[in-house]
């Protein structure tokens, strides 16, 4: 019986929650929870304010679906890993302080940024080096390190991002250029292995 549910698409869980059955959830939640708490983490570098923030957002989340105010024409994660980030955000602001800085740079990159990186750097993510990649991505400075893990981890388009961040789709190509040649630098001086970790 699990295993039909298992395989059902993510607004038909959120339905069958709807519809009473919280297991549904459980589900749905069990697909993309290490990537929702991942976003955050990668934000506040703090895994206790990390823990607090997610269980924020589960709340939000639930009463988010509860309310209808789930868009079906969108994928989960895009839209859950949104929420995480403006919580995280708000946590900042509220404690009076600003991790995620803005400008006005423009970069123009739109032409040719290659869809290679990006794959190269969704790789990274999923290689048996996670973990300490997840370290280096720390060291990146603010902006880069935004836009990868949106990128990476909640798997927004770039169109998105720009938008969650207020910058030009050009700077937000920009951002992630710079923190891929920045996360293989980092790499390269902590030894890993290019080979089997950035390509």
């Amino acid at each position: 019986m699990n295993k039909p549910l298992i395989r059902l698409a993510d607004h038909e869980l959120v339905n069958g929650y709807l519809a009473g059955n919280d297991y549904y959830f459980e589900i749905l939640l069990g697909r993309y929870k290490s990537k929702i708490h991942t976003t955050i983490y990668l934000i506040v570098k703090d895994r206790d304010i990390t823990e607090d923030i997610f269980q924020d957002v589960m709340m939000k989340i639930i009463r988010m679906i509860r309310a209808g105010k789930y868009n079906d024409e969108g994928k989960f994660l895009p839209w859950a890993a949104r929420i995480a980030r403006n919580l995280a955000i708000d946590f900042f602001r509220k404690n009076q302080k600003a991790p995620i800085q803005r400008d006005s740079e423009n970069y123009d990159l739109a032409a040719n940024f290659s869809r290679s990186d990006i794959s190269a750097d969704q790789k990274i993510i999923m290689e048996e080096h996670e973990r300490y990649v997840r370290e280096l991505i720390q060291q990146l400075p603010d902006k880069q390190r935004e836009v990868l893990v949106m990128r990476s981890y909640a798997d927004l388009s770039f169109k998105e991002i720009a938008e969650i961040t207020n910058v030009s789709i050009n700077t937000a190509l920009g951002r992630m250029r710079y923190a891929l040649i920045n996360l293989k630098k980092l790499a390269d001086e902590a030894g890993i292995s290019q080979n089997s970790t950035l390509h």
